[in-house]
């Protein structure tokens, strides 16, 4: 037998197991990595109690990944052996209509590690040719952390939608949300020049008040919480984020935004329960559009490190907490009770 190795499997819904399972080969086209961090994700909670795409089963999650290269096969010119990546979790057909298009956040054939393929919540992973070719694996800037790397998955998102939207000088933006996304459109939407940032928070507003948000407004009372926007921005706001997996919120983003104004729906529903409703008169005669955002164009995590990098976002104060392996269902129950805004796992603790 050869080498092993530790990794939580998802086995059924709300059950992951930790397993002794063989090292995967490095892949003859590709590269095998030893997984340093890899963050927990909405994502990967909401796949928790809901189970992944199709059923699957006998899966590793995990797809906020960074690590060092650990073998490389010969054909491989961009990857050497102890190279540090941080690994993106999308992979795209680069054949579709989207994909040909530059689109390939929303390729028609969207995979993606940790959902299709094995992902991070082991110590080690297996990236394929295709995976180096159609997926996002850059190298980590000289002295940034792994820690720090593994958190440009989420950065490489909020980054995207926010240049998409065109977020700039003299916006005045309202993101509804104080989770990690929530925090991190606030963090960024300052950064690009926004004038006025106003976050509605509620199970998290003392988290959230460490970075020094001018406005932030609990949001427990909805109707109380849209009167205090209106006092604040007038007519409403610019563009309102919504960064919670929430029908109510949605529409409580129309109340808040201007006419002319944009509502951009930032994260996925249930999907056992995934329609809204919203007012379609205020958006026929307010002129609103509404947009959805979802993941980001080829240069998403390279895009998300210099961001890091270059100190756009205060990246130290969301890493709330590191657990191993086994503790991985718990870091995901310290995020749901609101315990911590990042927690990631460390395969080798």
């Amino acid at each position: 037998m050869g080498q092993m190795m530790k990794a939580a499997v998802f086995k059924a819904v709300e059950r992951i197991e930790i397993e002794e399972r063989p090292v995967p080969e490095c892949p003859e086209d590709g590269i095998l990595v030893k997984v340093a961090a890899c963050g927990i994700c909405g994502g990967d909670i909401r796949n928790f109690h809901n189970g992944l795409r199709n059923g699957k089963t006998d899966q590793i999650m995990g797809h906020e990944i960074a690590g060092q290269v650990a073998a490389c096969a010969g054909g491989v010119s961009r990857f050497q052996v102890g190279d540090r990546v941080a690994v993106g979790p999308d992979v795209s057909c680069g054949e579709c209509y989207y994909c040909r298009r530059g689109w390939v956040n929303i390729c028609d054939s969207h995979q993606m590690l940790g959902t299709h393929f094995p992902g991070g919540f082991a110590q080690y992973i297996a990236l394929p040719g295709f995976v180096l070719e159609r997926g996002f694996v850059e190298h980590i800037p000289e002295g940034m952390s792994y820690d720090f790397a593994a958190f440009a998955e989420p950065v490489s998102g909020v980054l995207a939608c926010q240049e998409y939207n065109q977020i700039s000088y003299g916006d005045t933006v309202v993101v509804i949300g104080d989770g990690p996304v929530g925090c991190l459109h606030m963090e960024i939407a300052r950064a690009r020049g926004a004038s006025k940032v106003i976050m509605l928070a509620r199970g998290r507003i003392d988290q959230a008040r460490q970075f020094g948000f001018e406005h932030l407004i609990c949001n427990k009372d909805p109707e109380t919480a849209t009167k205090q926007v209106k006092e604040l921005t007038g007519p409403g706001a610019d563009i309102v984020i919504c960064a919670v997996p929430n029908a109510a919120a949605q529409q409580q983003a129309l109340d808040i935004v201007r006419k002319r104004g944009r509502v951009v729906i930032y994260g996925g529903v249930p999907k056992s329960n995934p329609m809204t409703t919203l007012d379609s008169n205020k958006i026929h005669y307010d002129e609103i559009m509404v947009l959805g955002s979802f993941s980001y164009p080829s240069t998403g995590i390279a895009d998300a490190l210099q961001a890091i990098h270059r100190g756009d976002i205060t990246t130290e104060k969301y890493l709330s907490a590191r657990v191993p392996l086994k503790d991985v269902v718990e870091g995901m129950n310290m995020v749901t009770r609101g315990e911590a805004l990042k927690v990631l796992v460390d395969p080798w603790a």
